[in-house]
């Protein structure tokens, strides 16, 4: 666990709030609100005011909050591309962009590939999706039933960035999540499609009569999510605390905010596919080095059993999205105090994704 006492104080500077985000999302096939469920019997356990989770297992037709933000940074890359507006329909960019002989290219750890492939089918144009040599089969199996082309590389997610990065010198738009030096815009506008769902979420709250959060956890991968989450949270009066939650075989972030600079890792085998990620992203860096109050890691054992809790409280969500309640366990079993975990406080809880099949951990 990391604690970065200076997070309490800063406050990020925002852009007027962009309504056009949320109004895109909802004319995409089969959008609706996903739900925000209260978990009273385990605020009850853990001696909190309120827990509530954001399931985004079903979010526009995919079991994963990445196509929010997929959606919109490829719709605002193709109308650019295109020299279109960004009222343009699905099928007035897909149009132009089959005319343009437009392709898009990514690299994924499994949620985010399928969203990039969803959206290319959509404007009917191709997709190239490159995966780490770990992937299970049925990940696999799920972008390319897409209509992508799915590429595994001889390496991890890391390896997979450079081989997507070569294939669109080729020809091809690259789609990314995750940004690096010369790469900044498009992930960019990633972390602002991922608002529709925290905006949800302040008007679910606001219907339940619950106004402030004290504490938001955020599952870390290359960390656009994280970097969404702490930029709206630390906007507010008072400011939110941000956790930020990662495998402890992939912590990344935490390596980073330990050594105070971007710092590479060699990642090993989680059920946490989603964020099995070596190197944090660098714009969402300067976000998350400031914003983030505490680093969190958990053990596949932990999120399993968590998982299997919600799952016996109808949420049927899959490890990544089960990784912020180990978080919380974690937090409330050993800095409780410090946190200013009590009978007052409000914790969201954003579970990224639905249930999925993964190889069950056992006890070491």
């Amino acid at each position: 666990m990391f604690h970065n006492p200076s997070a309490k104080t800063w406050t990020p500077t925002l852009p007027p709030s962009n309504t056009s985000i949320s109004l895109f999302h909802r004319t995409l096939p089969s959008y609706s609100i996903t739900p925000l469920i209260p978990l009273p019997s385990l605020a009850k356990d853990l001696d909190l005011g309120h827990i509530l989770l954001k399931d985004e297992s079903s979010r526009l037709g995919l079991p994963a909050f990445k196509i929010l933000g997929a959606s919109w940074a490829i719709h605002k890359a193709v109308a650019a591309s295109c020299k279109l507006p960004l009222t343009s329909t699905l099928e007035e960019l897909g149009a132009a962009a089959r005319k343009e002989g437009a392709r898009l290219v990514t690299c994924t750890e499994g949620n985010w590939g399928r969203a990039v492939a969803r959206m290319a089918r959509y404007l009917q144009i191709p997709a190239v999706v490159f995966v780490p040599e770990f992937m299970d089969e049925a990940t696999r199996r799920r972008i390319s039933s897409e209509g992508a082309s799915v590429v595994v590389v001889d390496g991890d997610y890391d390896v997979s960035i450079q081989k997507a990065r070569e294939e669109a010198e080729g020809g091809g738009l690259l789609v990314m999540d995750v940004s690096f030096p010369g790469y900044e815009i498009i992930p960019e506008w990633v972390v602002e499609g991922y608002s529709t769902m925290l905006s949800e979420t302040d008007q679910q709250l606001h219907d339940l009569g619950i106004e402030n959060v004290t504490h938001a956890i955020a599952s870390v991968g290359v960390g656009s999510w994280a970097q969404a989450v702490t930029l709206h949270y630390k906007s507010k009066s008072p400011p939110t605390k941000i956790v930020a939650v990662e495998p402890d075989t992939a912590a990344s972030l935490k390596a980073s905010l330990e050594a105070g600079r971007i710092t590479p890792i060699t990642t090993g085998h989680t059920i946490m596919n989603g964020m099995n990620c070596g190197t944090t992203s660098t714009t969402a860096w300067e976000v998350l080095r400031r914003g983030v109050d505490v680093s969190v890691t958990v053990s596949d054992m932990e999120v399993h059993r968590d998982l299997q809790y919600l799952h016996s409280q109808g949420i049927k969500n899959g490890p990544c999205g089960a990784a912020p309640l180990s978080a919380l366990r974690k937090l409330c079993a050993e800095a409780k105090e410090k946190l200013g975990l009590d009978e007052q406080s409000v914790v969201v809880l954003f579970s990224t994704e639905g249930a999925r099949e993964y190889i069950i951990p056992t006890e070491t």
